[in-house]
């Protein structure tokens, strides 16, 4: 169970900790020169993270298995950061933000899982996302 539950209560806190961060960029820091520290930052902890837990891999040899999904994500994370760090300057709220598009990438991934990966298409998901974005009407209305 602890396998189960530790991999989401990590996203979770990373997630918090991440809106925060991105929220809290300065407003007059180019949003790029704020991702060039956090992937220095990130390559580095990576590095760490790798040699500490990596039970004596060898780093070059695992980079040879890479395939295009990796570097495509680095593609995709930066879009997402610099995203999420623009939306926080147009003046988003952190309350309201994530769950916006949280709605909105549950539809898009429940597509997703069902086209590329023929996961099951059922009525309770189509009716917990139209319920999602039921509620955005209300997170939403002023």
């Amino acid at each position: 169970m602890f396998n189960y539950i530790w991999p989401i209560t990590l996203i979770v806190i990373a997630n918090i900790v991440y809106q925060i961060c991105a929220k809290s960029v300065p407003g007059g820091m180019n949003p790029f020169a704020s991702l060039i520290v956090t992937y220095l930052v990130g390559a580095l902890a990576s590095t760490i993270l790798f040699f500490a837990l990596g039970h004596d891999l060898p780093l070059l040899k695992e980079i040879q298995k890479t395939n295009w999904a990796p570097v495509i994500l680095g593609i995709v994370i930066v879009g997402l950061e610099a995203g999420w760090i623009y939306a926080y300057k147009a003046g988003w709220q952190v309350s309201t933000g994530f769950i916006v598009q949280s709605a909105i990438l549950a539809g898009g991934l429940l597509v997703v899982g069902y086209l590329l990966y023929h996961e099951a298409l059922t009525w309770n998901k189509i009716v917990g996302v139209a319920i999602c974005l039921v509620g955005l009407i209300f997170i939403n209305y002023k």
